[in-house]
């Protein structure tokens, strides 16, 4: 065994940061070894076509009537064709984008003893912070830490590491932001669908809508080609928002290849997940995406997941069922959905493969 394999084993909450840090690491742990084959697996479509779309959030909630209803047509495309596009000028300041960075990295920069104390031992525990993505059931560990923190709009103790000073504060007023922008989005969707503009707002009881905030680290790895950050997989909510440190490491999977997600300053990586797959009966599907990992600099990304309140049953909406197209899935409490993504391993859209109905 690897010296640092046992240094890694000897305590099970050392995160991979620590890992990377250690002097003179020039190869991976054999459970960090994701691929065997990385030509095969590193495939990326460098085909222009590959476009990744481009919204203007603006035109959505202040441009014309005629600009406003063409920003819906395009958005609606984007849900269709690729469940993944990019926002831009959607009003949260790019200081305060910054700043909320800056707080995560000065949390994973804490001592391990300091981190600990936000173990978490429960998928819904309010606050987990761990490495790779669920270790009690992975044979590969992902090269990758990661802070969870659930932010339920009627439970208003949020609970969030009180290091650095001023992170809770600031990433609370960034959450309320991004509440904001997915609300108008999922209108603008709604409409896309030919349904009423809050008719998911409605049917998701977005008011009480659960958010979840996923800052993510992943350092520098000596064998990139060998290792994951996150494998494929589909989000379980409706929208997420991510936002990154300008370390690029995001692919979106498109007619069958990989696509670079190279973001515009600025912009949100924006995806369709699982719920609304599900309530759009399958016209919008969920995006699958994997982030992969270099050699030379720590990538940071913060994921806000927007989701229904979890106690709200999601099933298709009936006004986009029909007899050529019967309800596609059944439906699910968002909290059980939640439970039962969290608590396998990541892989694709197996998740939401168990909620399809055999018609």
């Amino acid at each position: 065994m690897h010296w640092t394999q046992v240094v890694y084993l000897e305590d099970r909450m050392t995160c991979v940061k620590k890992l990377a840090e250690s002097p003179g690491l020039t190869s991976i742990p054999s459970f960090y070894t994701y691929t065997t084959n990385p030509k095969l697996d590193e495939a990326v479509s460098e085909d222009p076509e590959d476009s990744i779309p481009v919204i203007d959030f603006s035109l959505l909630t202040s441009g014309t009537p005629q600009q406003r209803s063409q920003a819906i047509q395009e958005l609606g495309k984007a849900c269709k064709d690729w469940g993944f596009f990019l926002l831009i000028n959607h009003g949260v300041p790019e200081k305060q984008m910054e700043a909320v960075i800056e707080y995560i990295r000065g949390f994973f920069d804490l001592t391990e003893e300091e981190k600990r104390e936000f173990e978490g031992k429960n998928l819904l525990d309010p606050i987990r912070c761990g490495t790779s993505f669920n270790t009690s059931l992975e044979n590969v560990f992902f090269w990758r830490d990661f802070l969870k923190i659930l932010i339920n709009p009627d439970d208003h103790e949020f609970q969030f590491p009180n290091k650095p000073a001023g992170f809770r504060e600031a990433s609370l007023d960034y959450c309320k932001r991004i509440r904001e922008v997915a609300r108008e989005l999922l209108k603008a969707i709604s409409v896309s669908l030919g349904l009423e503009p809050c008719y998911i707002e409605k049917a998701t009881n977005l008011e009480s809508g659960l958010q979840v905030f996923i800052a993510n680290l992943y350092p520098p790895c000596p064998q990139p080609e060998l290792a994951m950050g996150l494998p494929p997989h589909s989000d379980h909510g409706l929208l997420t928002l991510v936002m990154q440190n300008g370390i690029g490491g995001l692919q979106t999977l498109h007619n069958g290849n990989w696509v670079n997600v190279n973001a515009i300053p600025n912009s949100f990586l924006v995806n369709t997940a699982d719920q609304l797959e599900i309530l759009s009966n399958g016209k919008y599907k969920s995006n699958v995406h994997r982030a992969v990992v270099n050699n030379k600099a720590t990538r940071m990304s913060l994921a806000i997941a927007n989701g229904p309140s979890l106690e709200t049953m999601i099933r298709p909406a009936p006004e986009l069922e029909s007899k050529e197209q019967a309800a596609a899935y059944i439906g699910m409490k968002y909290k059980d959905y939640m439970e039962l993504q969290q608590g396998n391993q990541l892989d694709g859209k197996s998740c939401l493969d168990r909620v399809r109905a055999f018609n």
